[in-house]
C-alpha cells in the first residue's frame, strides 16, 4: 500500500523542499521530490496545504506522561500510555526512562519494555535506566535511600533487555575503573548524569565509553576557572552527546546558547525530561510518595526541588528558536537527527529520505503538531489529537 503526502514544505533533515511529495509504503520512505513517477500506483493521497513535513522527534528521556509515570506503572499499559501522550507532541520514537529505584522495580521495567518491543509498540526504541548507580551528592530528586553501588549481577541486569537500544545513566566516580566498558562491550549506551566527578574521571570514562551526558548543567560538576567539572569535561570533548532540557528553568537560555557555541555541532539533542503531566489533565503527580507539583510548566517538590519537566518535545523545538535564537531547522534536527544518531538508529530514523522508516511529524506554521506517523501508521486513526 501506498500513501502519498502532497504539497508539504518538506525538511529532509538536510534541507527545505517546498510543495513536494512524500511517497511512502507500509512503513518506509519510497520518494521525496516534485515529480514522482506517474505509473506508481497510489492508495491513498493526502494534500498537506503547505504544512511542515519533518523527522518525527526522538527523546531519549522519557519519564511519563498521560498521567502515567514509568517508576509507578512498569506495564505495557503503562508504556503505551506515555507514549500515546507524547505523540501528540510529535514524539514518534521515545526511551521510557525509569529513575532510581530497587531492583524488582528495575526488573519490572526492562521486562515491560521488552514485551513493548515484541509487539512492536509504536514509538518505542529501548529503555533509559537513570539510576540507580548514582552520586548522592548529586542526586537531585531522586530518592537518596535507593541510590546505591552495583550489587552482584547489576551489569547483567542493565544489558539484560534482548531488543532496542538500552541507556544508563551513571555516575563514573563511584564506579571501579572497568566498568563502563564492560557495558559497553555489552552493548549498553552509557552517560553521565547525577555526577560529582572531576574533569580527570570523565576522561578516564571516555576512555571506557562513555558517550553522553544527561541533561547537561543539572545535577553535576559545573566549569569553573580551576576544575572545568562535568560540563566542562562535556564542552571539551568532540565525542560526547549532550542532552538538554530547554524549557527556561532548568538551565539559563544564555548558558545554552554559551554551551552550543562551544560544544561540536551535530552533539546537543533536546530532551524533555517529562513527567506525568505532559499530555494529561493534573497538575501534580506523585514520586517516591511525595507530591510533585506542575506550576506555569515548572515541576517542582513542595522544597522547590526541580522534578522532571512539564515539558514536551514540540514546546522544546519552538523554545530552542524562541528562547536560544536558533533557526528552526537546526531545532530540528535537535529533536530528530542528533538523537537517531546518539541512539546508533541514523540509518533509519532522523531524516525524511528514500529507504528511511516514516516517522514523521506535521506542523503548522508556529510550531504546533497537527498530525504524526510512526513507522509509516498514520497515528491520527490511533486516537491522535492536538
Amino acid at each position: 500500500m501506498i500513501t502519498a503526502l502532497n504539497n508539504a514544505r518538506v525538511f529532509t533533515g538536510d534541507e527545505w523542499l517546498e510543495g513536494a511529495t512524500v511517497l511512502i509504503e507500509n512503513d518506509t520512505i519510497q520518494y521525496v521530490g516534485h515529480n514522482p513517477d506517474p505509473a506508481v500506483v497510489i492508495d491513498n493521497s493526502r494534500d498537506l496545504k503547505g504544512a511542515c513535513l519533518a523527522p518525527g522527534f526522538i527523546d531519549v528521556q522519557v519519564n511519563g506522561g498521560g498521567g502515567a509515570l514509568l517508576n509507578k506503572e512498569t506495564s505495557l499499559q503503562g508504556i503505551r500510555t506515555i507514549a500515546r501522550a507524547h505523540r501528540q507532541f510529535g514524539t514518534t520514537g521515545m526511551l521510557p526512562t525509569l529513575i532510581t529505584d530497587d531492583r524488582l522495580v528495575m526488573e519490572q521495567a526492562i521486562g515491560a519494555v521488552e514485551e513493548a518491543l515484541s509487539l512492536k509498540e509504536p514509538g518505542i526504541l529501548g529503555i533509559h535506566l537513570e539510576g540507580p548507580y548514582l552520586n548522592p551528592n548529586r542526586k537531585g530528586v531522586h530518592q537518596e535511600s535507593k541510590i546505591r553501588s552495583m550489587e552482584e549481577g547489576a551489569i547483567t541486569l542493565l544489558s539484560s533487555l534482548d531488543q532496542g537500544v538500552t541507556l544508563v545513566t551513571l555516575a563514573p566516580e563511584k564506579h571501579v575503573r572497568g566498568t563502563i566498558k564492560e557495558l559497553v562491550k555489552s552493548g549498553v549506551i552509557v552517560a553521565a548524569g547525577h555526577t560529582a566527578g572531576g574533569y580527570e574521571d570523565y576522561q578516564s570514562a571516555f576512555a571506557e565509553g562513555l558517550s553522553c551526558f544527561t541533561h547537561l548543567f543539572n545535577a553535576m560538576t559545573p566549569m569553573n576557572s580551576r576544575e572545568p567539572g562535568a560540563v566542562g569535561a562535556a564542552l571539551d570533548h568532540d565525542e560526547s552527546w549532550c542532552g538538554l532540557i530547554v524549557d527556561g528553568f532548568h538551565v539559563h537560555p544564555a548558558t545554552l546558547k554559551v554551551a552550543i557555541k562551544a560544544k561540536q555541532r551535530g552533539k546537543m539533542m533536546l530532551v524533555t525530561d517529562a513527567m506525568p503531566t505532559v499530555g494529561s489533565e493534573y497538575d501534580f503527580f506523585e514520586l517516591y510518595g511525595q507530591k510533585i507539583f506542575s506550576r506555569d510548566g515548572r515541576c517542582t517538590t513542595e522544597e522547590g526541588t526541580l522534578a522532571g519537566a512539564d515539558l514536551d518535545m514540540a514546546t522544546a523545538v519552538r523554545n530552542t528558536v524562541d528562547m536560544l535564537g536558533l533557526p528552526q531547522s537546526e531545532a530540528l534536527r535537535m529533536a530528530s537527527l542528533y538523537p537517531a544518531q546518539f541512539l546508533g538508529l541514523g540509518n533509519k530514523y532522523g531524516r525524511v529520505k528514500e529507504g528511511y522508516q516514516a516517522s514523521l511529524v506535521l506542523l503548522d506554521d508556529a510550531g504546533y503538531v497537527l498530525d504524526c506517523w510512526v513507522d509509516g501508521r498514520d497515528m491520527a486513526a490511533d486516537g491522535f489529537s492536538r
